[in-house]
């Protein structure tokens, strides 16, 4: 009896050690991050920390609490769901355009639909995120901790409300978009190659046309993605800040796709200054 006992508990000591070191190693770090920076260097080092970012990994590690600030969580969660509700009843509401003439109604069009674009694309996002924190934070709770109860409801919740920020992103009919307007873009781009092959002013005024196409189309993706910013601002980075802090130790909210789409459309929009010189050398070439 005594043998087998001392056989288990031979095979057990190892992971145990191996655990007590690491949480060990873990704790007095915490203790000595802030008064004592040498012993917490000498830590990092012990546990492999080389950057800035192996040193954030051993900071997350370290805090074994589930919520860095559970009193404010429910609230802070309250609040993140209802910028969700708001941004998606809101987000590419009333979308206008001015100063066009009679192009402003087709311009608000495509405007409304770059933001709806990014809008959901981002709320669903969000919701993705918040989703899987909750799961994680829960899992790492012990049984008995009072803060597993509040992410578990937290949990609950948006699994049951996530489904209804992943609906279409774009704020026209699938079919419609991929039926009428489809067709009748390419059958005007194939009347384009047509005409752009048969003379000489014919290839100049398709490029030229070709390219106030492509710059008429980053100016409404750059509009979209402007709007699309100020109302995820408005909407959603105090919420999610104030969540993600609540929580702790969690790393930075999701941000929305804006700025990188703006970027696109700027260097889209440079596109016909290159394109229509060199449309236009080539039609003289082979004029």
């Amino acid at each position: 009896m005594d043998q087998n006992d001392g056989h288990q508990s031979g095979e057990t000591e190892p992971n145990d050690a191996i655990v007590d070191e690491f949480g060990e190693k873990l704790r007095a770090f915490q203790a000595f991050r802030k008064s004592d920076s040498d012993a917490s260097e000498s830590i990092l080092t012990a546990l492999g920390a080389q950057d800035d970012v192996d040193k954030d990994i051993v900071l997350e590690l370290s805090a074994r609490r589930p919520l860095g600030h559970p009193d404010r969580f429910p609230e802070a969660h309250a609040l993140a769901v209802r910028a969700l509700e708001v941004l998606d009843r809101n987000g590419a509401r009333g979308v206008r355009v001015n100063s066009l003439g009679p192009l402003g109604p087709i311009a608000a069009f495509g405007v409304q639909q770059v933001t709806h674009l990014i809008v959901r694309s981002y709320q669903s996002t969000v919701a993705d995120h918040m989703l899987r924190l909750y799961e994680r934070r829960e899992a790492n709770a012990a049984r008995d901790d009072p803060d597993r109860k509040l992410l578990m409801r937290a949990r609950m919740q948006m699994e049951r409300i996530t489904p209804g920020f992943k609906r279409n992103v774009l704020g026209v009919p699938a079919f419609f978009l991929g039926g009428a307007v489809l067709s009748g873009a390419v059958r005007i781009l194939q009347l384009l190659i047509a005409s752009a092959l048969s003379t000489l002013w014919s290839k100049i005024i398709a490029t030229v046309i070709l390219g106030m196409v492509i710059a008429g189309l980053a100016w409404i993706i750059l509009r979209g993605a402007a709007v699309a910013r100020q109302r995820i601002h408005l909407t959603m980075d105090g919420p999610l800040d104030g969540l993600w802090s609540s929580i702790g130790r969690c790393g930075n909210p999701p941000r929305d796709p804006s700025r990188i789409i703006a970027l696109i459309a700027i260097i889209l929009a440079f596109l016909p200054w290159v394109l229509i010189p060199i449309g236009l050398l080539v039609g003289w070439l082979t004029g």
